[in-house]
């Protein structure tokens, strides 16, 4: 390379230093708040969102404490149905009155842990029972009137356990 060449090359790297403007203390200092109003929004979603978390599970933990036996409970319900066929299948005496003394005893247990059971009113309500079969409709039993239980239906605290199944009267 020869020196024109060499001071040309020089000059160039000159020019392009010179084209490169240092930022002013000014436009320094507003880029930083800028940086440090984000920052902070972001700790500020960042701390709302850990309150949420912890919100969220403290609620979902209270409900499973809440609806701890609900399950248990739906397992022993078939006992006690059996229990209610077997007094009505008994002859009264000892035995009889030994399985209402259980019955009574287990009844008190679920309650006293939150079960319920379902009060069949006249009117068929969709959301605690369960139309197992239809009827025709008659002046006794109007559209959308409970005929009869067929199966005692019973809420855990305030979840259905298990639907009450009924016969509907239906147009």
């Amino acid at each position: 390379m020869s020196e024109d060449e060499v001071a040309e090359e020089v000059d160039e790297e000159e020019a392009l230093e010179e084209e490169v403007v240092e930022p002013t203390i000014e436009e320094l200092l507003a880029e930083a708040i800028t940086r440090a109003e984000k920052a902070e929004a972001e700790i500020t979603y960042r701390d709302a969102d850990i309150v949420n978390l912890r919100r969220r599970a403290a609620t979902d933990r209270a409900e499973l404490i809440k609806f701890a036996g609900f399950n248990l409970s739906g397992r022993i319900l078939p006992v006690l149905d059996n229990l209610d066929k077997a007094l009505e299948a008994a002859e009264e005496g000892p035995l009889a009155d030994g399985v209402r003394l259980t019955r009574d005893n287990l009844l008190e247990a679920l309650q006293s842990e939150g079960l319920k059971q379902i009060e069949v009113g006249s009117e068929f309500d969709p959301n605690t029972m369960e139309a197992l079969t239809t009827l025709p409709a008659s002046e006794e039993h109007p559209d959308g009137t409970v005929i009869d239980t067929l199966e005692s239906g019973w809420m855990y605290k305030d979840r259905v356990l298990r639907p009450a199944r009924v016969v509907v009267a239906k147009e």
